[in-house]
């Protein structure tokens, strides 16, 4: 199994590698084999994005980013699916319309498993598996959420935005940056 962390953290000041590490270690002990934690730089592109399109996209096309990257990593390390741990509506980038124009053109599976669950069921999955404890811990927010996200991002409209900006670009940029983080 192989794990992606996405470091949003531009100032080094937070503990978000700390708390992927602490999870990856409890994910590892529950299914009783080793995983790999692997992390990409994502600040920089999160900057570009914010800079460079309109402010309401950006958590719909830091979702593409994060896809793309995924995708790019699961080529490295030979993986067959992308899995995320998303339900449906419980964030703007998680909305019906926003997943169908983030995923537009990935060409690759990404699986779901709490798509439908509510927050409520999967604290409870996290409480069973152990890892509730460090997903509450206090980290750093994302300092680039929109007061105002896109929640219904149409895929031409989209489109636009992410032409505003190289995301090929961005993509190979955290890809290779993306670092091995040891667990030991």
């Amino acid at each position: 199994m192989v794990l992606l962390h996405m470091d949003n953290d531009c100032t080094g000041e937070g503990n978000s590698i700390g708390k992927a590490k602490d999870l990856a270690r409890i994910i590892s002990g529950s299914i009783g084999k080793r995983v790999t934690l692997y992390v990409a730089p994502h600040c920089m592109n999160q900057r570009r994005i914010s800079e460079m399109c309109g402010i309401g996209f950006q958590c719909v096309i830091c979702k593409i980013l994060m896809l793309r990257v995924a995708k790019g990593l699961c080529a490295l390390v030979d993986a067959d699916a992308i899995v995320t741990g998303e339900s449906l509506g419980q964030v703007a980038s998680q909305t019906l319309y926003n997943i169908r124009a983030e995923e537009h053109g990935l060409g690759f599976p990404v699986l779901r498993p709490l798509i439908g669950l509510d927050k409520l069921e999967i604290e409870a999955i996290a409480k069973e598996t152990g890892t509730y404890g460090v997903s509450i811990r206090a980290a750093a927010p994302c300092r680039f959420v929109p007061a105002k996200p896109v929640t219904m991002a149409g895929i031409s409209r989209l489109a636009e935005e992410c032409g505003k900006t190289d995301i090929e670009r961005m993509v190979d940029h955290a890809l290779r940056n993306t670092k091995e983080a040891p667990l030991d």
